[in-house]
């Protein structure tokens, strides 16, 4: 019984080791057919499927090196061999996956991503614009009242400044008057003192010659 165990795990083994030479010598043809692509690197992207698989080697037989998500963005490094192209993902890996799945255009999953952050962009914008808006009504509201306020205070002068003119023209007919009057007192007394003093004059000297 442990003889034919260890027969079984012998075989499996060599089978193990068969396969692993082989895939090796599979992926060294690959790079070794690499080296004569010259292909410019060129940007692509993955189509609008859930996900793709890389391989180390251009064909599904070639080692799995992960997955590759829809509308990925690539750089292409080699021409098409068997329906396979060599790239260079967005984690930066470099592998094989087949061409059909490859564009040249952004796939549909990330047009509408971008146009999801533009609309984002522009949602920003809008608040931004929403806000400065309000903030200048704030503003023209302030200036409304501070205008109102400057015109009632305008008026409160104007009306203070009639009223002032008003008592200063009353003083100034007060004054005229006083004057007016004081002249007429001194007028008054000076015809008076005209008229009294040569009489005075005449009897005073009439009385001196009586006595002499």
């Amino acid at each position: 019984m442990r003889f034919f165990l260890g027969l079984s795990i012998n075989i499996l083994f060599l089978l193990s080791l068969s396969f692993n030479t082989q895939a090796a010598e599979q992926e060294s043809s690959a790079l070794s057919q690499d080296t004569t692509d010259s292909t410019t690197k060129k940007t692509a992207y993955i189509a609008d499927d859930l996900f793709i698989f890389m391989h180390s080697g251009a064909g599904k037989q070639y080692r799995l090196l992960g997955s590759i998500n829809s509308g990925s963005q690539i750089t292409l490094i080699s021409n098409v061999k068997n329906n396979y192209q060599k790239i260079i993902d967005d984690k930066g890996r470099t592998g094989w996956v087949e061409s059909k799945f490859i564009q040249s255009s952004p796939s549909l999953r990330t047009i509408i991503a971008e146009l999801n952050a533009q609309l984002a962009s522009k949602d920003e914008q809008n608040d931004l614009l929403d806000t400065e808006l309000l903030t200048i009504k704030d503003q023209i509201n302030v200036l409304i009242k501070d205008k109102t306020d400057l015109a009632l205070q305008l008026t409160n002068t104007n009306k203070q400044l009639a009223s002032a003119q008003a008592k200063l023209q009353q003083q100034n007919s007060a004054i005229k008057k006083q004057w007016f009057y004081n002249g007429a007192v001194v007028l008054g007394i000076g015809l008076i003192l005209g008229l009294l003093l040569p009489r005075l004059a005449v009897r005073r000297r009439s009385s001196m010659d009586s006595w002499q």
